[in-house]
């Protein structure tokens, strides 16, 4: 399932391609027909996301509701000419403006909402790392009350927006955090401590559209950009701490790393340093 960083480029991608356009809406497949047709022709006014939650507002307060889920994506084409590109597979929804086609196939979820929907919607959600105006403290009153462990906790929606199975494992290992260990037993500097530094690594993530974890690739990523290179032309390589290296020598203590299902997802840790509270 894409991380909040995917659904965040995602946003920026869609309001640069059609911020200000009035596409055409349409359900190739069909199964989005009623909602196609009630956004055909509409100005698109903006685009947001929050944790794994996509939006697009169109004019007449009528916002396009997104979740990817397990096999879902979301691909734009910029297509030279006017001729729209013919539908392969089976297309949820398209947007067309004789520039750009976006094509959407397999959500979990696309639905057309009102912004008070919409406005519900997130009310449900935690924190987002990516949201400036996020509350690291609406996750952390879930976290501290919780018996469940904080390796299943970080893969609430409802406790923290955004974070995935590759964040969740390399933030907990770069905290030397037990997986296991209760959210009841979670200091608060330590959950503010991964809070923050998720706010500063899921950033470059959107820019990038690589999940980077590792303070070493970081800076590499950095300096290319700085020398001048586009973020998202930079190559990144697919480099973790703990994260599907399963069996290797953990990479700061030397123990082995390992491995369990936690929340559906393979959660991976260092047995030897990950003890902390």
């Amino acid at each position: 399932m894409p991380e909040g960083h995917t659904l965040h480029r995602l946003a920026l991608d869609l309001r640069e391609a059609y911020a200000g356009a009035a596409p055409a809406v349409s359900s190739p497949q069909g199964r989005f027909a009623e909602g196609a047709a009630l956004l055909d022709g509409r100005t698109v006014e903006g685009t947001d996301a929050w944790g794994k939650l996509l939006f697009v507002h169109f004019a007449g307060e009528a916002v396009l509701y997104v979740h990817l889920g397990l096999i879902g994506t979301f691909v734009l084409q910029r297509v030279g000419g006017s001729a729209e590109p013919p539908v392969t597979g089976q297309v949820r929804v398209r947007l067309w403006d004789g520039r750009t086609v976006a094509d959407l196939r397999g959500p979990m979820a696309c639905r057309v909402l009102t912004p008070a929907e919409q406005g519900a919607l997130v009310a449900r959600q935690g924190p987002d790392p990516l949201r400036p105006e996020s509350d690291p403290d609406r996750g952390w009153e879930r976290v501290r009350r919780s018996r469940r462990s904080i390796g299943e906790l970080l893969m609430d929606q409802t406790v923290l927006a955004g974070v995935g199975n590759i964040y969740r494992s390399e933030v907990l290992f770069r905290h030397r955090v037990n997986p296991a260990f209760a959210g009841t037993r979670i200091k608060r500097t330590t959950w503010q401590a991964m809070w923050e530094d998720l706010v500063a690594l899921m950033p470059w993530g959107v820019r990038t559209g690589r999940i980077i974890t590792r303070d070493e690739v970081l800076e590499q990523v950095r300096d290319a950009v700085a020398a001048g290179e586009q973020p998202r032309r930079v190559p990144v390589p697919r480099d973790f701490a703990v994260y599907q290296r399963t069996g290797q020598p953990c990479l700061r203590c030397g123990a082995r790393v390992r491995t369990a299902v936690v929340a559906g997802r393979n959660l991976f840790w260092c047995g030897g340093c990950q003890r902390r509270t």
